[in-house]
């Protein structure tokens, strides 16, 4: 697309670069120095041709030093038409052609994104026509036209920058949309996949339930309990889990004791090894609880990844007595760990 309408933008500058040459050499009175008419032309065709197709480290931004060179050939084209010719031949259409030309010049150096340089050709084009025409009489050979370009390619060039970055900004949107889709359809199937192997541990546990109406003898309560239990885990607490801790939890519950896991993403951006480790920690800490009720909780934090805290008693959270285990995994492996 930019490249389409920078070939767009091209052709037409040459164009009209092209149209103000052919009217500069279609003399209808003989002037009075032709070699410097001829210089003028000469240094305007280069100069524009140059100024649309050279390149810079920042395309499409015009160099700085061909800007330069842009203001200094702004400033000599209308001296040296003028020098040309005779006052009384000075208003005549052939020679007013650099009023259209240098204000083209310009319109290309606003275009390539050095406004200054552009403005100063503009400023410069007022100053000398309105030397050697008068300004008024510069305002009705064209010079109104030059400013009307300019300002018209100002404004342009703002809305298509602004156009730019608003489209910048809704690809971006775009592609964090499309990301956060793509994790919460890997977190559905995730889950579908914690149910699915969850149903089928404790999907023989609830059939047996429902055929015989709930009248259950005391191990089949007990079966009940930790089918429950780990349906809860395997939702609640997706990657906290592995063979180890499964086994860890089940073997805390059959001593009686009361386990809740909270999976609230606190190993969402670690590493499988890293994760694999902290659930091995996690199975040695339950392995040793001797308290009767055992909270996981996996939380967003920037130095802890898990917390385990047992409680005894009655639980209450303001008896600070009641607290019997306290465990934190910190996120990353700490560096005199044993291996």
């Amino acid at each position: 697309m930019n490249r389409s309408v920078r070939s767009v933008a091209t052709a037409l500058a040459v164009g009209f670069a092209i149209y103000f040459a052919a009217r500069a050499v279609w003399w209808t009175v003989q002037p009075a120095a032709p070699l410097l008419m001829v210089a003028s032309i000469l240094l305007y065709v280069v100069v524009m041709v140059a100024s649309v197709l050279v390149e810079g480290p920042n395309a499409p931004r015009l160099p700085a030093w061909w800007g330069i060179i842009a203001l200094l050939a702004g400033i000599a084209i209308p001296v040296l038409v003028s020098s040309s010719l005779q006052p009384i031949h000075r208003t005549a259409p052939f020679a007013t052609w650099y009023i259209g030309g240098v204000g083209l010049l310009a319109v290309v150096c606003i275009v390539r994104r050095r406004p200054v340089i552009g403005w100063l050709v503009l400023a410069v084009l007022m100053a000398v026509s309105s030397v050697y025409l008068g300004f008024f009489v510069a305002l009705e050979l064209g010079l109104v036209g030059s400013i009307t370009w300019a300002v018209v390619a100002q404004l342009l060039v703002l809305f298509w920058d602004r156009a730019v970055r608003d489209t910048e900004h809704l690809a971006d949107i775009q592609r964090a949309v499309s990301a956060w889709h793509a994790t919460q359809l890997v977190r559905q199937r995730e889950r579908r996949i914690r149910v699915q192997y969850a149903l089928g541990a404790a999907g023989p546990v609830l059939t047996s339930t429902i055929a015989s109406r709930g009248r259950l003898s005391e191990e089949e309560r007990l079966e009940a309990r930790l089918a429950e239990g780990r349906l809860r885990d395997e939702l609640r607490g997706a990657s906290l889990l592995n063979d180890a801790v499964r086994s860890a939890i089940r073997d805390v519950r059959l001593r009686g004791i009361a386990v809740t896991v909270f999976d609230e993403g606190g190993l969402d951006e670690l590493g499988e090894a890293r994760r694999d480790e902290i659930r091995n920690e996690l199975a040695d800490v339950l392995g040793q609880a001797d308290v009767e009720r055992v909270i996981i909780r996996a939380a967003r934090d920037a130095h802890t990844a898990v917390t385990v805290v047992g409680r005894s008693g009655t639980g209450d959270s303001s008896d600070d007595d009641a607290v019997g285990l306290w465990h934190e995994i910190p996120r990353e492996r700490s560096v005199d760990a044993t291996p």
